[in-house]
């Protein structure tokens, strides 16, 4: 990287936009947010798992070979697809925004 003082001086201005900093605490809460929900769902899972295995283990109906588990395990997986779509499409829109307006302002 270049010791270029513009650099430092660019930077400073960055960091020092109140719009940057809006949209370091938006990004990093609804992050947080998104990851505490994924991991309750996880660890919820695996409490279930190690705690009372027999109810994951239970028929979808009489005839079927299928356990309730099989549905709730492939939902996780879709959820967190779905988790992160929905920060894709936050951060493709409102982080992308606030970048936008950061960029514009620090010209």
């Amino acid at each position: 990287m270049n010791n270029d003082p513009q650099d430092g001086q660019l930077i400073d201005r960055i960091q020092k936009n109140p719009k940057y900093t809006e949209l370091v605490t938006k990004r990093s809460s609804f992050a947080w947010k998104l990851s505490w929900l994924m991991l309750i769902i996880y660890y919820a899972f695996i409490l279930v798992i190690a705690f009372a295995p027999k109810s994951l283990g239970t028929k979808i109906s009489d005839g079927s070979v299928i356990s309730i588990g099989i549905p709730i395990g492939a939902g996780i997986i879709v959820s967190a697809f779905l988790l992160t779509g929905i920060y894709v499409r936050r951060a493709n829109g409102e982080f992308d925004d606030l970048t936008r307006q950061i960029k514009e302002e620090t010209k």
